[in-house]
């Protein structure tokens, strides 16, 4: 039998916190730099300005495996264009480690999320596509632009299909605007299983190993139906 990934679900020991303590420290502190970084390098190009945004990700990774213990799995995971990844979310690791996993993804978010002062400037300027529910139709038009300007130089698609982040052995259903982007952008997609909710909690984080797995890839064309079914069912594959 495989050696669990998940600790014991009891109360968080002192070295945990004192672990989280330090990471808090050391990812956020060298966060505010290199959003300032960030900004300075935006009249010198675009390459450089994506650059930093993949060193302030694989600053998290590297915080997380040297200061709080946590390992990555990917399994055979290898990243591509020409498709829609659609990804289960349980915490903020996952969302910050999109661009050290993805060669410059580009991400549907929150529209609060782009609305921080210049964290969210930054973020649009990338390639971050903002999700605003309230707007309905007129809304899932303008993703979809967005979707296929940035993704016109092969840059790969990347969604949290329920929306918000979901406690871990939760399976909440998928938002309504996932199966209508997928119809209009006629992408494959590939859906991808995390279990980051039991090791990096909002306040105490806890060592171990966070997996990622790669489902089938879906075809375009599907029913929605089929599409949420087959979406749903692959994201959920690491929750017990």
């Amino acid at each position: 039998m495989a050696e669990s990934t998940v600790p014991d679900k009891g109360r968080a020991g002192l070295a945990a916190v004192l672990r989280s303590l330090v990471f808090y420290g050391a990812f956020y502190g060298v966060s505010v730099l290199m959003v300032l970084l960030a900004v300075a390098v935006m009249p010198l190009g675009r390459d450089r300005y994506k650059a930093v945004v993949r060193m302030w990700s694989t600053w998290h990774r590297a915080c997380a495996r040297l200061l709080l213990g946590i390992r990555v799995d990917m399994g055979d995971f290898v990243p591509r264009a020409g498709v829609l990844y659609a990804i289960k979310h349980e915490t903020y690791f996952e969302a910050i480690d999109l661009p050290h996993i993805y060669p410059q993804p580009v991400v549907f978010a929150t529209e609060q999320l782009l609305r921080i002062p210049l964290w969210g400037a930054i973020g649009t300027r990338y390639g971050l596509i903002a999700v605003d529910r309230a707007r309905g139709a007129s809304a899932l038009r303008a993703m979809l632009t967005a979707a296929r300007r940035w993704t016109a130089d092969g840059r790969p698609l990347v969604i949290f299909p329920e929306g918000t982040r979901v406690p871990h052995g939760t399976q909440a259903p998928l938002q309504a605007g996932f199966a209508g982007l997928y119809k209009m952008l006629g992408l494959p997609v590939v859906p991808v299983a995390v279990d980051s909710g039991p090791l990096y909690k909002p306040r105490w984080k806890r060592s171990g190993t966070i997996r990622y797995r790669c489902g089938a890839e879906i075809p375009p064309g599907l029913p929605r139906e089929e599409i949420e079914a087959r979406v749903h069912a692959a994201i959920n594959a690491l929750n017990p």
